[in-house]
């Protein structure tokens, strides 16, 4: 047997770096399209923070409006220019409510979903069966 020529062993070594070559060009392409990506993902990210600040700055502005508009001065005011001829509650008739309304309800709602109606008769019937051979 004789041993390889020594250029077919260059060309192997060659061959290897242009491999190799290849390889680190293809991960450094992919790293920069993962930044690429991450750079356009945070533009996108950031004009959407911009735009939720913008909504709820309008959002706050809105509720400044309707408290502003719920204000007992402000809706007596309307009542005297629309000349409705409201008058405002007494203390009597104002019920306070010491817990959420909205949990309030749901609790109310929960339990009429829970209970079982009392019209209706609930009869069980208990079947006994064996097996005998």
């Amino acid at each position: 047997m004789r041993p390889p020529p020594a250029n077919a062993l260059v060309s192997k070594l060659l061959a290897l770096t242009l491999l190799l070559l290849v390889f680190a060009g293809t991960l450094g392409l992919g790293a920069v399209w993962v930044r690429q990506e991450i750079f356009h993902t945070a533009n996108r990210s950031r004009v959407l923070q911009g735009r939720i600040a913008d909504i709820e700055r309008r959002l706050d502005e809105v509720n400044a409006d309707v408290a502003t508009a719920l204000n007992p001065d402000a809706l007596m005011k309307q009542n005297q220019v629309m000349r409705l001829g409201l008058i405002a509650p007494r203390e009597q008739q104002v019920e306070r409510v010491a817990i959420s309304p909205e949990l309030r309800l749901a609790s109310k709602r929960s339990r009429e979903i829970f209970t079982v109606a009392t019209s209706v008769p609930v009869n069980f019937q208990v079947v006994a069966a064996s097996y005998q051979r």
